[in-house]
């Protein structure tokens, strides 16, 4: 199964011998990817959507590539067909918010998921503070261009870190690594902010306030990166 590069990013934090749930999974094209990886086993994979439509065509998928024994099917609302076999949550491809809406909805569900793998749209400050007031610290962080786009990949695992707010608004790892993607990333971030703000009608202060806060800190970051 060829996926994209978003895609192969997220199987590649899926770690070996975990049993993990695939919510959203569309047309299960990772999930397929995964269970075809000679370089890993898993205890199980689960694979769900709450659409019935992309669910046969991922059933149709699995079936095409002889996996039916290896890639079970759900349908259900998030967390809702959650069972605790399941370590570890995988949601790519879904806004930050909603990613968040998900986890809230079963939260005595975090008890017992060791470690999540997301890459949400979009949002990415609000999963990272969420899941870190949770008990999960950041395990890995990467950012892989895909097109015209670059997205972030992060893995949660159970535990305890405190964090900063600059660590928090970047990601702790990726401002170790300070990749290429990174300076492309914040130099779009940079500018959608300052047009933003340019845009902003009269009033909304604190909007405004935080923006700036946001354009100081990004600055700062990608000057560093010129020394």
């Amino acid at each position: 199964m060829i996926i994209n590069k978003r895609l192969k990013e997220v199987g590649e934090l899926v770690e070996d011998n975990s049993s993990f749930l695939d919510i959203g999974c569309d047309h299960a094209f990772l999930d397929i990817y995964l269970a075809q990886d000679k370089t890993k086993k898993f205890k199980s994979i689960v694979a769900s959507d709450n659409k019935e439509g992309p669910l046969e065509h991922a059933k149709n998928n699995i079936r095409q590539h002889k996996l039916t024994d290896k890639i079970e099917l759900r349908l259900g609302n998030g967390l809702d067909i959650y069972t605790s076999n399941i370590n570890t949550i995988v949601i790519s491809g879904m806004g930050g918010r909603n990613i968040i809406g998900i986890l809230k909805s079963h939260e005595e569900y975090l008890k017992t998921i060791d470690t999540l793998v997301l890459s949400p749209n979009n949002y990415q400050i609000d999963v990272r503070e969420y899941l870190t007031k949770k008990g999960y610290y950041i395990d890995e962080e990467v950012l892989v261009k895909d097109g015209k786009y670059i997205y972030q990949v992060m893995r949660f695992k159970k535990g305890k870190k405190k964090y900063s707010k600059k660590e928090i608004f970047f990601g702790p790892i990726l401002l170790t690594k300070k990749d290429t993607n990174f300076r492309l990333l914040y130099d779009r971030e940079l500018k959608t902010r300052e047009i933003i703000l340019q845009l902003l009608p009269k009033g909304f202060s604190l909007r405004k306030r935080k923006l700036k806060k946001e354009i100081e800190l990004i600055l700062e970051e990608l000057k560093s990166m010129s020394k």
